[in-house]
Formats: C-alpha cells, structure tokens, sequence
C-alpha cells in the first residue's frame, strides 16, 4: 500500500526522462504496487529503440503479473504479444482509414480530449479511452484542464471504460473524486516516475 491508494485502477504511463530511479529499477519498483497496467509511452524513441526497451520492459510486468500497455507503435504488439495497444485518435483513424492496421483481434485504447472524440474512438473499435486533462499539469504547461465536467460528461456519453488523464496525482482523496465522476480509473505519469 502507498498512500492508501488503491492501484487496481491506477494505469502506470510511462516517461523515462522523470524517472527517480533508472529506468528499469523504476519500471519494477512501479510494477511491485501492481497497478492495472503500465503504459509504454516513449514517444521520443525511433522503433527500433522502442522495441527493444519494450521488451524489457514486458520481461518486469509478466514478473508481477501487470499488463504492459504499447503505446504508438503496431509493431509492439507483434514482438511483445501484449494483444492490446494505445494509440492518439488520429493514428487509429489513419490505420482504419488506410485499411492496413492489422490491428484485428488487439484491444485498443485511444486517447480522447471532448465526448465527440470517445464516441468516434467507439466507432473506430476502441476498447477503451484516456480522457484529459482533467487537473493542472506541467505537462501541458500554458493549457486551462478541462475539469471534472468534462469527465462525467464523457464517461456518461461512452459504452467503454474511460481512465482519467493528466495532473492526477498519487492521492487516494484526488483518485477517488475522479472515480466518483464515472472514471474506470487513473493514468498517473510524473508521480509514478518519481515515486
């Protein structure tokens, strides 16, 4: 237990450049609390490179029995056989569109920032979404979050789970306001990087 906090609806994302501990000593350290996944999200990093750390990556989470989620790249659901991927909304659309996913059979994940963008990423086979900013975050320095409004309103409007995104922090209070407006669960990046 960490903070009374409840990990089973907390998604790890991933960020190589907050870790406290080197990389690979952060990713074990993150997957002993076992959260409900750990969201592979190096978006600075060539594919090659990409797969290769998720490959060590996926080596911790099968050690503790977490679901390692590839973020971006199709291809890491091949080398990695997670069957599951997350991908921005414009990228499932590009790959529906083009009609070369290769994506039959994979659980997808989307990232959505309004209602109109959860029910397109329904449309698009989506098995579930992030939806965010919901607080303040040195992420997105500069941008207004959209609050919890904005959350119920998605998470009211969408058949699929939807996990909170963007300043939530490793706070039991916080994580369960956010439950409380219709959330499935948590992404937590920078304290889950530094924890």
């Amino acid at each position: 237990m960490y903070n009374g906090i409840d990990f089973s609806t907390v998604i790890a994302v991933s960020n190589r450049h907050l870790t406290r501990l080197p990389y690979l000593d952060q990713v074990e350290r993150i997957c002993s609390f076992q959260p409900h996944a750990f969201l592979l999200r190096e978006k600075d990093l060539p594919v090659k490179e990409y797969l290769n750390l998720a490959l060590a990556v996926k080596a911790i989470c099968d050690r503790h029995q977490v679901m390692m989620i590839p973020h971006f790249y199709t291809e890491a659901v091949t080398a990695t056989g997670t069957g599951i991927l997350h991908l921005p909304l414009w990228k499932l659309r590009d790959l529906k569109e083009n009609d070369t996913s290769g994506l039959s059979g994979i659980r997808i994940g989307v990232s959505v920032h309004s209602p109109e963008e959860a029910e397109e990423a329904v449309s698009l086979g989506a098995s579930y979404a992030t939806a965010g900013h919901i607080f303040a975050t040195d992420c997105k320095k500069g941008l207004p979050p959209r609050g919890l409004d904005f959350l119920k309103q998605v998470c009211v409007r969408s058949p699929i789970p939807i996990y909170a995104i963007g300043g939530i922090r490793l706070d039991s209070k916080q994580i369960h306001t956010v439950l409380e407006h219709g959330a499935a669960g948590v992404c937590i990046m920078s304290q889950m990087m530094g924890m």
